[in-house]
């Protein structure tokens, strides 16, 4: 009897190819993009809408997995338009990654759109986790 629920018992692998719940989802990307970004200055990712309003945080999210496409230490949160500007330049021309946000949009307030900062994350996670050494 023990055995046939063993071998019922679904198994890490098979756990791993379930999807995800739309709160786990946000906890692991936010977790991620934290790691990958608390060693940068006028970063501190907490959420997914004030937390990217000025463009830094995506600029350094790109930046550590790509260091030689732009000067990080050149950047300033007050020219939230350039920040924005380079960061989605960027990650269309190098990663591929679609602009699923315009500048303009990101402009129009302080606390962007959680859902829409997040759908742009994950996209960007999908490529750049893929330049993470195994």
């Amino acid at each position: 009897m023990l055995r046939l629920a063993a071998r019922h018992r679904p198994t890490s692998l098979m756990r791993c190819k379930m999807p995800l719940n739309i709160i786990q989802a946000k906890e692991m990307l936010l977790r991620w993009a934290k790691a990958k970004t608390k060693e940068y200055d006028n970063v501190n990712i907490e959420n997914f809408s004030s937390s990217w309003n000025n463009g830094l945080a995506f600029c350094a999210l790109i930046h550590h997995h790509l260091p030689d496409a732009f000067d990080y230490s050149a950047l300033n949160p007050v020219n939230k338009k350039e920040n924005f500007d380079l960061a989605f330049k960027v990650a269309e021309e190098k990663l591929g990654v679609t602009p699923l946000l315009s500048t303009e949009d990101m402009l129009l307030t302080d606390k962007p759109d959680w859902k829409c900062v997040f759908t742009y994350i994950q996209s960007l996670y999908q490529k750049l986790i893929a330049l993470e050494p195994k």
